[in-house]
């Protein structure tokens, strides 16, 4: 007689064979698809001169050039939750660059993430958005890194990527279900300055890397404006870049100001700060006014994530009035008073162009509190540009409060002067902490604060 365990065991057992046979047979379909053949001719030699601001566009340098280092030689740290990446060697070094690729493998690994020898890159390199480029764009490129940039021979650091995730042979299954290259095409429905700054916001710029959120696969929430999640804000490596739909807080400012702050690192509400200030730093004080204009008419464009979510700054004299009233409320407030009023101001408006203002401001008013935490603990400094030469700095205060005064401090920036976020908690400023261990002068509070 049959024991029903043993055949139900045996059932599932032959159940999980089938089914990593199936998986294991798609894989060796996926991983032995070659990627679709690009029809792509080398016509001329490429304008190098504008493959040069095409690199600027792309933000190349401040993901291959380490501090300190010599350009575009990698060497980069990325952070990502399953490990750290290096960035590559880009420059036209024959060993240990891209001095042997063809036109053809510096497409597939600018659309496909696939290297010449096979390898597939990790999406932490933005192909799912240089994938967009134009081909003119991409031989331009080619061009600038082949000609004008100076070779030199220095080997890739390995990744530090923990088990599973050290193999790269899942990518293929990952491009099939997240990755859909296809070059940008135009919306004839809208003129030629959107469709300009959609192509740099989807293609080049590659904005959603950093402002989409990802899902449980690392993959992009979405690639374009069709896609309501697309650029609605992010969290990563201690810092939440904003929303910058129709239903953030940089909705409210004129596209003007877009396009200043992107050109200098500032406007007359805000000034940029961590990664957003090396995107200044390296790429976008260098794009052509027309350029940032177009950006800022595209991000102008773009509907709210979510309907119907309240308004979440709304001018108020109520902290100003307590302040002159000598009736601070609670801690945070008088922190506040100690340590920010001197550049903020008692009215949280701060100097235009100079200390920027917080009343209103997006990055106090993200849903993640993350960057703002960021800036209080470790400090900031405003990049300095042609338009804005001196880059202002705010100090550091990690080492004079502890997690919890920070958390009151914070929760009272993103709640006064008519700021309606989420107050903060001493665990999400001691996560943040944590992160920046390695990086701050202070980590910790002085004894006795």
């Amino acid at each position: 007689m049959t024991d029903p365990a043993r055949t139900k065991g045996r059932l599932a057992a032959a159940g999980a064979l089938l089914s990593a046979l199936g998986i294991a047979a798609v894989a060796a379909i996926v991983l032995h698809r070659p990627e679709p053949r690009l029809a792509m001719a080398m016509t001329g030699t490429g304008d190098a001169r504008h493959g040069a601001y095409v690199a600027v566009l792309g933000d190349c340098a401040a993901c291959h050039t380490a501090p300190g280092g010599t350009p575009l030689t990698g060497g980069v740290p990325l952070e990502t939750p399953m490990g750290v990446l290096y960035s590559s060697n880009i420059t036209p070094a024959s060993r240990t660059g891209i001095g042997r690729y063809t036109f053809v493998d510096f497409v597939r690994v600018m659309r496909y993430g696939v290297r010449p020898d096979g390898t597939r890159l990790y999406p932490a390199m933005p192909y799912t958005a240089y994938a967009r480029m134009s081909d003119g764009d991409l031989r331009d490129l080619y061009a600038y890194l082949r000609q004008d940039v100076v070779p030199v021979e220095q080997a890739t650091r390995p990744s530090t990527m923990r088990w599973p995730f050290d193999m790269r042979w899942p990518l293929a299954l990952w491009n099939l279900a997240f990755h859909h290259p296809a070059p940008f095409r135009p919306d004839p429905t809208r003129d030629a300055q959107w469709n300009r700054g959609a192509y740099l916001v989807t293609g080049p710029a590659h904005c959603g890397t950093c402002h989409t959120p990802r899902g449980l696969a690392f993959q992009e929430a979405g690639l374009d404006e069709h896609a309501q999640r697309f650029l609605s804000g992010s969290a990563f490596a201690g810092a939440s870049p904003v929303d910058l739909r129709g239903d953030g807080a940089v909705a409210g400012w004129p596209a003007a100001d877009i396009a200043t702050e992107l050109k200098t690192g500032r406007n007359r509400a805000s000034a940029v700060s961590g990664p957003m200030g090396e995107v200044v730093e390296h790429s976008t004080r260098y794009m052509s006014m027309a350029d940032l204009d177009a950006v800022a008419v595209y991000l102008k464009s773009l509907s709210p994530a979510s309907a119907g979510r309240p308004l979440r700054f709304a001018p108020s004299g109520e902290t100003m009035a307590a302040f002159m009233a000598a009736r601070p409320a609670g801690r945070g407030a008088r922190l506040y008073m100690d340590s920010c009023a001197a550049c903020h101001r008692l009215s949280g408006l701060g100097e235009e162009n100079t200390f920027p203002r917080l009343a209103g401001n997006p990055l106090v008013l993200e849903r993640n509190p993350d960057s703002l935490i960021t800036v209080v603990l470790g400090g900031a400094r405003m990049p300095s540009t042609a338009g804005a030469p001196t880059g202002l700095a705010m100090p550091p205060f990690g080492w004079r409060y502890g997690d919890a005064d920070i958390a009151k401090l914070v929760t009272f920036i993103r709640t006064g002067w008519g700021n309606n976020a989420p107050a903060v908690s001493e665990g999400e400023v001691r996560a943040v902490r944590r992160h920046l261990a390695d990086t701050m002068a202070y980590t910790q509070p002085q004894s006795g604060q």
